[in-house]
């Protein structure tokens, strides 16, 4: 099989979590140059060894981090190919148990962290587009930006933001060669959703995170959860030349939970 992504350049956001990871070693495999960009070299999951990636510290809330990661990039490679913000995190209360400091965190985290790295990737992309190459940006929204999971107030709002500047980011950036989507996962067992269900989030609901996780499978249409693996199977995709015409759109990506009317408990 050939190599999708042969001398391109990408770097992930929260590439050193579960679904970043995932991302990582599949452009890896792709045969593209990776730099996961996070807080830490090891991120949420501990102990996995070096995938290969090039490391950058990057907090996604810091204007100035932004930057000094993109010029690590415009040194050592002169262009950027590839863009994911897939860094994100989950704040679990209605509005009224919400802090106005819990509010402002998660939009500086899943929406300021989205735009900080994309303003200042355009550049590089650009170079990467006017080289032939199919320039892409790929953000991270939700199933929770259209439909809303009890308890997630906050989340559900920065992921309706994120779908709305994707739009707005193709719209101004089609015409320089740069794409732009989203992916919208809906359940993908990853350590954020089983902190959700682990007994502190809203989705506990009383049960084991066994059970609830078999529940949570049972609703799906495909009777299972989705893998960070999954996610990085539509993300290498639009990241290649095959999407070459892919842009502006929302992916969604949820085991067909959303194509379902809530069903009945009898």
């Amino acid at each position: 099989m050939s190599e999708r992504l042969t001398g391109k350049i990408a770097l992930v956001t929260g590439g050193r979590g579960g679904i970043g990871r995932a991302i990582c070693r599949r452009f890896l495999s792709e045969g593209a140059v990776v730099y996961a960009a996070d807080l830490t070299g090891n991120g949420s999951l501990k102990d996995l060894g070096d995938d290969g990636s090039r490391f950058i510290k990057l907090d996604v809330t810091s204007e100035q981090d932004a930057i000094a990661a993109m010029e690590q990039v415009a040194t050592e490679e002169g262009k950027l190919d590839i863009l994911v913000n897939a860094a994100g995190i989950e704040i679990e209360h209605t509005i009224e148990h919400t802090s106005l400091e819990a509010w402002n965190r998660i939009f500086a985290i899943n929406v300021t962290g989205t735009f900080l790295p994309s303003k200042y990737a355009l550049p590089l992309m650009r170079k990467a587009a006017a080289s032939g190459s199919s320039a892409s940006i790929i953000n991270f929204g939700s199933y929770d930006g259209f439909i809303a999971d009890p308890g997630l107030a906050a989340y559900c709002a920065t992921k309706g933001a994120v779908h709305a500047l994707t739009r707005a980011m193709a719209c101004d950036h089609g015409p320089e060669g740069i794409r732009v989507n989203a992916i919208c996962p809906g359940y993908v067992d990853t350590p954020m959703l089983r902190s959700f269900f682990g007994g502190a989030g809203s989705g506990a609901g009383g049960g084991t995170l066994d059970t609830v996780l078999d529940a949570v499978k049972a609703v799906h249409p495909m009777r299972t959860c989705g893998t960070p693996e999954d996610i990085a199977n539509l993300v290498n995709w639009l990241a290649s030349d095959e999407a070459r015409y892919a842009s502006g759109q929302l992916w969604v990506l949820d085991g067909g939970l959303s194509a379902q009317v809530q069903q009945m408990r009898l």
